[in-house]
């Protein structure tokens, strides 16, 4: 009898529902994220970490921050920002999601000093914006290293109005490009195919373009409104 009731209840345990956990709110990191050395680059609030490239304050216009999401206002004329640290090696994760026909970039590696100038993950409305089709090889494209490096053609992008998520790793002289979960290029800074590439870009008249040893994460205004949110990197640790 004893062993018929604990079957029983055993068997009405495992037909209850499985609760869902609660979903973390926007910019807020897991304890095994933190663990892990990850930290986020945005606050989800404030300014702090953020400034425009050439002065060491945040634009007064064109940037808003509502509900945890830092937004990009179309033509508010606010310009680029900058993380006021500088990266070398790093791991970065930013979701963004885009309006039609948007262009953006998250760049990585930049130097204020050239313009804001830097390696660039490009973030477009591939169907709707012309640079999809300008550049070369479709190098101007969701994902691609801008004017460089094309994206795989079987990358997966969310639709308009979702979110997506950026991944970058930078390790040594290698970089990775990743869109949801998937790598959708990888390149080797200073190599011989890389000044090739270079050689034959916007980039040609820029000594060592992309070269340099660290630089800024920069999120670009474009004139079009992109949204960002849950901005995070870690740096490895120094032994």
């Amino acid at each position: 009898m004893r062993t018929s009731i604990l079957l029983n209840a055993i068997l009405f345990i495992g037909c209850l529902p499985t609760v869902a956990a609660e979903p973390l709110p926007p910019n807020t990191l897991t304890d095994t994220e933190k663990a892990a050395g990850w930290r986020l680059l945005w606050d989800g609030k404030s300014a702090d970490g953020w400034r425009m490239p050439r002065t060491d304050s945040f634009p007064t216009k064109g940037w808003q921050m509502t509900n945890g999401i830092l937004m990009v206002l179309s033509n508010g004329g606010g310009g680029d920002i900058i993380s006021k640290e500088r990266f070398s090696q790093f791991e970065l994760m930013v979701d963004f999601k885009i309006t039609e026909r948007a262009n953006s970039g998250i760049k990585y590696f930049v130097q204020p000093n050239l313009s804001a100038v830097g390696l660039e993950f490009q973030i477009l409305d591939d169907a709707r914006h012309p640079d999809a089709k300008a550049g070369r090889n479709g190098n101007r494209t969701l994902g691609s290293l801008y004017d460089l490096i094309p994206a795989t053609t079987s990358k997966q992008s969310n639709p308009i109005g979702e979110w997506n998520t950026a991944r970058i790793v930078s390790t040594g002289k290698r970089v990775e490009h990743w869109l949801n979960g998937v790598k959708v290029l990888q390149y080797e800074r200073g190599s011989d195919e890389y000044r090739r590439l270079v050689a034959a870009s916007k980039y040609k008249d820029i000594p060592q373009f992309g070269e340099w040893a660290d630089g800024h994460i920069l999120l670009q205004d474009h004139g079009d409104c992109v949204s960002f949110r849950n901005i995070k990197i870690r740096v490895p640790v120094a032994n």
